[in-house]
């Protein structure tokens, strides 16, 4: 009798089943993997978007450069239906990488300059981070930054950059300097600023000859010939000049703190003219030997404030307090320096006080990086070390007075509160 053996081959559907949910195992498992990865980066980034977190420079600008159409090539590698439908439309390896470098540097390949900015300053964009605002709120324009104008063959500033070079020195301003700018001391002093218990009209605060015999703050400037349009007369098409210029509101403003007793010290170096070989975009490095001498001189400089006037025009720089209008200022702070952080806490208590004492005086604390800026503005030399802009273009020297005084004011009051507290000054 012969032994039947019966074998059972299962269907082939089963096979097919068990493929199908081996491929929905993966997809499964790539689409946790993905969910994963963007609650991550949507995390991360809600994280890093604080006002006091450094931006991520690398990024700025990466996503543009992307090459057009990698999302639909890197999706169409599994999904056939997300393939081009036309030929010759695939990654680019120039321009892939071109993408890698820039988003791993923050150096843009296709754009040279970004290389160069880092060491020279009004080669970046002019883009910046609001790290504090004022009472104006979020929604306000960003300082700006404009290299002057080339000079002309006739032109005045050309011919002064050709003359016998001055050398670069501080200048001590005494209680008795006359105003700067006659041509608005006069308006200027019917409107020193009110109130802190500053020196009002001229006259010294109690025991101002005592402590200004120690000097703690010096005001320079880096960018020393910016001016403003209605200083210069009708037809002036640049904001700039070897006489009428923000120097004059740096040594208003260290007039008026020698008045409440804080020992100023005025650098206005003309370095178009004191330089050889000037270039604009290396003003920083020239202004730190101004910074570095002045303080091997005087051991007790503590505050250091490079004065500046912005690019923008008269609408985003000039706000009216009490019937009056004031230039407006922004406070720039370098997030090169690795300690910042001190520089935006001592700029925060000034911006706060004048923002009390004259409410949309400050247009808030700006950061910029190295890919915005300079990214350092020799901050790192102290912790209260600031960058402040005064006004722009359009506005007159009268109306940067009246802020001169209504910043030597909330100064000289944050100063003596320091002293009072023996707060490291």
């Amino acid at each position: 009798m012969k032994r039947i053996t019966a074998y059972w081959h299962p269907p082939r559907t089963s096979e097919a089943l068990r493929r199908l949910l081996a491929q929905w195992r993966t997809f499964v498992l790539l689409s946790a993997c993905t969910f994963v990865a963007f609650v991550t980066a949507g995390l991360a980034g809600m994280a890093f978007h604080s006002p006091s977190a450094a931006d991520w420079p690398a990024m700025n600008g990466a996503a543009a450069s992307l090459p057009e159409g990698v999302p639909g090539e890197l999706a169409g590698m599994e999904l056939p239906s997300f393939k081009p439908s036309k030929p010759g439309n695939g990654i680019d390896g120039r321009r892939a990488a071109s993408f890698l470098i820039h988003l791993m540097t923050g150096i843009n390949p296709q754009q040279p300059r970004s290389l160069l900015a880092g060491e020279m300053p009004g080669m970046g964009s002019s883009r910046a981070v609001l790290l504090r605002p004022g009472s104006a709120g979020e929604q306000v324009t960003g300082p700006e930054d404009h290299p002057p104008l080339p000079a002309t063959d006739g032109d005045e500033d050309a011919d002064a950059r050709d003359g016998d070079a001055r050398p670069a020195e501080t200048e001590d301003v005494p209680a008795d300097v006359p105003d700067p700018g006659a041509a608005n001391s006069d308006a200027a002093n019917s409107d020193s600023a009110a109130g802190g218990g500053s020196a009002k009209g001229g006259q010294p605060a109690p025991g101002a000859s005592a402590q200004a015999k120690r000097k703690v703050a010096l005001i320079y400037h880096s960018h020393n010939r910016e001016s403003w349009l209605p200083e210069l007369g009708e037809g002036a098409k640049n904001a700039e000049s070897d006489e009428i210029n923000i120097t004059l509101v740096g040594k208003r403003l260290a007039q008026r703190l020698e008045e409440a007793g804080i020992g100023a010290v005025h650098a206005d170096v003309d370095y178009a003219t004191a330089v050889k070989d000037y270039r604009w975009e290396l003003s920083y490095k020239y202004s730190k030997e101004t910074v570095l001498e002045a303080m091997a001189e005087h051991d007790g400089l503590t505050y250091l404030f490079d004065i500046h006037r912005d690019s923008q025009p008269r609408g985003y720089t000039t706000a009216t307090i009490d019937g009056k209008d004031y230039a407006q200022v922004y406070f720039i702070i370098g997030k090169g320096n690795p300690d910042w952080r001190e520089n935006e806490s001592f700029a925060a208590d000034i911006h706060r006080l004048l923002e009390k004492r004259y409410p949309g005086i400050s247009r808030g604390i700006w950061g910029k990086d190295a890919s915005s800026g300079n990214g350092e503005y020799n901050q790192s030399l102290s912790p209260n070390s600031l960058l402040i802009e005064i006004g722009g273009i359009e506005n007159t020297l009268e109306e940067c007075y009246r802020t001169a005084d209504a910043l030597a004011e909330v100064i000289a009051e944050l100063y003596r509160s320091a002293v009072e507290t023996n707060a490291g000054v």
